[in-house]
């Protein structure tokens, strides 16, 4: 976790421009953008971790080993993991469908994730979460959750106990560009504004929804900007720069504690695979894909950095072989678990409270 610094109120930067999918994206600057040789070796390993194990569970969806659906996260993982890197402990991540990533991030255990899955007993959810719907409490993971912006309103709900607690933390909401045009979505802006709530939306802009690009499905996708009417800030991010994701984070989080209430970050990104497994992804070119993957590709960066400052190319792929082995047990332990006892099947279904 990277050191936060004192609140204070004044706005986050607003700063110079690169750009992103042909999109001008804000990114701060200066010695906050700036990594140590740790930091980057620390976010080229979470990141690594994430494209390893989402690779993996693309081959096990394939095999027949993971059913129902699977959203894979390769491609955008600077987005969590600078966000990961700029929390503090008791802040909360809630976050949609398109959620092994930010579980990893947590410091959720890639057995557990691996084995909720497959559908086995060791799983986040005992098995019967699924892709989907697994959860942490310990790692203050509120899921993964399956309805399109559906989780916005529990993430706001989480932002207004740490309020009521007056405990300081922040309640992080990603979403996606879709769920920017969902009702929910600004009923919790509405919400979150009025009462000066602890919540940091951050829009996961990958440009496609399911097979539809972000020019054909809104009206306006300038998405930092859809808090306008409520009074929110917002602004957008090279969501394929790790450093321009945890600098603009952490001036985001040192405004909300502050007592700013709000804020919107959008993280211009991009996914390499198809919205689901079951999704061939026609609606873009290979070229498209290719392109993205070849100049802007967010571990590539911190790799060539690390080779830049003098790291050795066999460390790094030293890196790459406990990940791979780290991934491979998971594997393992998700395809030999046993499957939930069939008296599970009407447990978890009510919590006395």
């Amino acid at each position: 976790m990277a050191a936060q610094k004192k609140a204070t109120s004044r706005k986050p930067d607003e700063s110079n421009g690169t750009q992103v999918n042909g999109t001008k994206a804000k990114t701060s600057t200066g010695d906050e953008a700036a990594f140590s040789t740790d930091e980057d070796i620390h976010a080229y390993r979470q990141m690594l971790l994430i494209r390893r194990f989402e690779e993996k569970a693309g081959q096990l969806y394939g095999m027949g080993l993971i059913g129902g659906f699977c959203h894979l996260y390769i491609g955008q993982e600077a987005v969590v993991i600078g966000m990961q890197m700029a929390l503090k402990d008791g802040d909360q991540v809630i976050t949609s469908y398109r959620d092994h990533g930010h579980m990893l991030a947590t410091g959720m255990d890639p057995k557990g994730v691996m084995a909720e899955l497959t559908g086995r007993q060791g799983g986040y959810s005992k098995g019967k979460g699924g892709s989907m719907h697994m959860f942490s409490i310990e790692k203050n993971f509120y899921g993964g959750h399956g309805i399109v912006g559906g989780q916005v309103p529990l993430g706001t709900g989480l932002a207004f106990a740490n309020k009521y607690r007056n405990n300081g933390n922040v309640s992080i909401t990603y979403f996606g560009e879709g769920a920017a045009n969902q009702g929910q979505v600004y009923e919790s802006f509405n919400m979150a504004k009025l009462w000066s709530l602890p919540v940091l939306y951050v829009i996961e802009n990958n440009k496609y929804g399911m097979g539809t690009s972000v020019e054909r499905a809104s009206a306006t996708t300038d998405m930092s900007q859809r808090g306008q009417s409520f009074g929110i800030e917002g602004e957008q991010v090279d969501g394929m720069d790790i450093r321009a994701v945890h600098a603009a984070g952490s001036k985001a989080l040192e405004w909300i504690r502050a007592g700013n209430g709000p804020y919107i970050l959008e993280m211009l990104t991009y996914r390499y695979r198809g919205h689901s497994m079951s999704d061939p992804a026609k609606y873009r070119s290979r070229e498209e894909v290719k392109k993205e993957r070849e100049e802007h590709d967010a571990i590539q960066m911190v790799r060539d950095r690390l080779l830049a400052a003098g790291k050795d190319e066999a460390d790094l792929k030293e890196i790459d072989r406990e990940i791979r082995a780290i991934v491979s047990d998971a594997a393992e332990f998700a395809q030999n678990d046993p499957e939930p006892d069939i008296s599970e099947l009407m447990t978890d279904i009510l919590v006395e409270a």
